[in-house]
């Protein structure tokens, strides 16, 4: 078994109302960003750090979780515009066009609406050389 692991998060769950509409529209904006589903079950999915389930999995107690909002990296601002366009094709509402953002230079995003409402963003942080694309755990 691999791993790839970033720096603060280990993993996030959300618990959603409809575990269907989150899948289509979650695996739409995976592939737009080449993050491949990591793996699912019959009530659960999760693809890296982010595992989605249903109030009837064992792990949600029964709850939903609130509102979040979660980044995800975009190789360059062409995967960022595929995210947008494959979240609106799979169930995401419109929370901020592709664009350049004024939080640092080179900073560009996409914001969608996640079928329980979650803020997803796309973002590429501009030309950077990283020292490795992440850091991979081997059981």
């Amino acid at each position: 078994m691999e791993l790839h692991r970033g720096r603060l998060i280990d993993h996030i769950q959300l618990v959603v109302k409809d575990l269907d509409a989150s899948r289509r529209f979650y695996e739409a904006v995976f592939r737009a960003l080449s993050v491949p589903l990591g793996g699912e079950g019959k009530d659960y999915f999760w693809a890296d750090e982010l595992f989605i389930s249903s109030s009837t999995s064992a792990a949600a107690q029964g709850e939903l979780t609130g509102r979040h909002h979660l980044a995800f990296q975009a190789g360059d601002r062409a995967m960022v515009d595929g995210f947008y366009q494959a979240g609106l094709e799979n169930g995401g509402t419109d929370n901020g066009k592709p664009g350049d953002r004024p939080y640092h230079p080179g900073y560009y995003a996409a914001f969608l609406l996640d079928p329980d409402g979650n803020n997803i963003e796309a973002v590429f942080h501009g030309p950077a050389a990283r020292s490795a694309s992440s850091v991979k755990l081997t059981f």
